[in-house]
């Protein structure tokens, strides 16, 4: 694999392919362009501004403002659950306008502008809205950055794209809490400190997509006849919703629904960690930098992986790393390198689902329909997630975490299965439409 630098093909390579679409090199030799490489710097920059502040937002809420725990959990939900409300609709004004770039534009900007209100809230009310403000920002702009993916690359080589994109992606999700670490390292008490320097990372990402990235759209432009006016004028195409709610779609909903149930958030992984390990609170931190920095180094294998062999079949069986998962974390082993590989496959577990399952549900759907059939996808996994941290949160409460992880992980061992039946048509298919 290499990286085109520029997104016009040279001499040797494809002649009429879209803007923005990396080129095709030489035979077995896979390109990735640049317009994927700069969105992937662009959520670089956006990751280490959200996860720098989600890796100390537990700590300010409860000990710096001092509201309740049950404040903290509303507040968490809310941060889990709302992006999943409104990204079907970013997908479908992307797809129905046409104007993937600045749809995405306006979902980065929000959420910028949401780090800046962090300095201002003191509150419960005032957080309330600050994160609702961030959450709907990504809730905007992740369908329609993932149709920018697809638009510049070549069909064979989507898992890649996804890949190269989630990793850089993932290095900003590695080094927002080593961030946020040195900083209350350095300044004890310096939350805002870590909130002005969350904004300027997030309006930096903000500017280069709005300077840098090309608004590549997905229909088709004729030339005008001679003499014409307009030569773009190609006729709009009625939105199809059964592109995305029938057919294949309806089975990789229905699978990514089903294993979502039983995907519980990464924090009650890290709590039984911690309560096993006896890590001191200031640490916790470095078990996101651990996921993530493992899921960063197996993104663009795995993608290119799902490329070769079927993003269906690496999409399912990706989970068998989630349950190892959970297998380790329920073994009562106060064992440093038992910690170290529950992160590995829990990193591995995200890089080969997160990209996969957007190339997946992208290979899917029509080019007119890309944005609304990876948003249904991810809304889908995204609210099923949210309903499995707050049942698994009940279920701890009711016969403890050892014992609830290893129900979670038996339910999975018999859903993955499932999953591969549901999605059979798919899986002897290799990654290319």
């Amino acid at each position: 694999m290499y990286i085109s630098l520029s997104n016009k093909p040279g001499p040797d390579e494809q002649e009429g392919a879209p803007p923005g679409v990396a080129p095709r090199g030489p035979r077995g030799v896979r390109t990735v362009s640049s317009t994927v490489v700069t969105l992937g710097i662009v959520s670089m920059l956006t990751d280490i501004s959200s996860e720098s502040v989600s890796a100390i937002l537990p700590l300010y809420i409860t000990g710096v403002l001092g509201l309740s725990t049950i404040a903290f959990g509303f507040l968490d939900g809310l941060y889990q659950g709302v992006s999943a409300l409104v990204r079907i609709a970013g997908g479908y004004v992307s797809d129905r306008v046409d104007q993937p770039k600045w749809v995405a534009f306006v979902g980065y900007a929000l959420a910028a502008v949401a780090r800046l209100g962090l300095l201002f809230g003191s509150g419960f009310a005032s957080l309330t809205a600050v994160i609702t403000a961030d959450r709907v920002g990504k809730g905007i702009r992740t369908a329609p950055r993932d149709s920018l993916i697809t638009a510049t690359s070549r069909p064979d080589n989507l898992g890649t794209s996804f890949g190269v994109h989630r990793t850089l992606d993932n290095i900003g999700a590695a080094v927002g809490p080593l961030l946020a670490f040195v900083i209350l390292l350095v300044i004890p008490d310096g939350y805002d400190t870590i909130f002005a320097t969350s904004f300027a990372f997030a309006a930096i990402g903000v500017l280069i997509l709005g300077v840098v990235v090309p608004n590549v759209r997905s229909r088709a432009r004729k030339a005008a006849p001679a003499g014409s006016e307009r030569s773009d004028a190609a006729p709009r195409r009625r939105f199809d919703w059964g592109a995305v709610t029938s057919g294949p779609m309806r089975r990789l909903l229905a699978a990514a629904g089903m294993l979502g149930l039983l995907t519980i958030g990464d924090g009650f992984v890290y709590l039984v960690l911690q309560s096993r390990g006896g890590f001191a609170a200031q640490w916790f931190p470095l078990f996101y930098v651990g996921t993530n920095v493992a899921f960063l180094a197996l993104a663009i294998p795995l993608g290119a992986l799902a490329d070769r062999i079927g993003r269906a079949r690496v999409f399912v069986w990706g989970h068998l790393a989630l349950l190892a998962t959970y297998v380790i974390a329920a073994i009562p082993i106060a064992d440093i390198a038992a910690t170290v590989l529950c992160l590995l496959f829990l990193g591995a577990f995200y890089a080969a689902t997160d990209g996969v399952l957007a190339a997946l549900a992208a290979q899917l759907t029509t080019p007119q329909t890309h944005g609304t059939g990876i948003a249904a996808a991810q809304t889908v996994v995204a609210l099923a997630r949210f309903v499995a941290a707050v049942g698994f949160g009940f279920l701890w409460f009711a016969v403890g975490r050892e014992t609830s992880m290893l129900i979670v992980a038996a339910v999975l061992a018999v859903a993955i299965p499932v999953a591969a039946v549901l999605l059979r048509p798919l899986l002897p298919a290799r990654g290319r439409p």
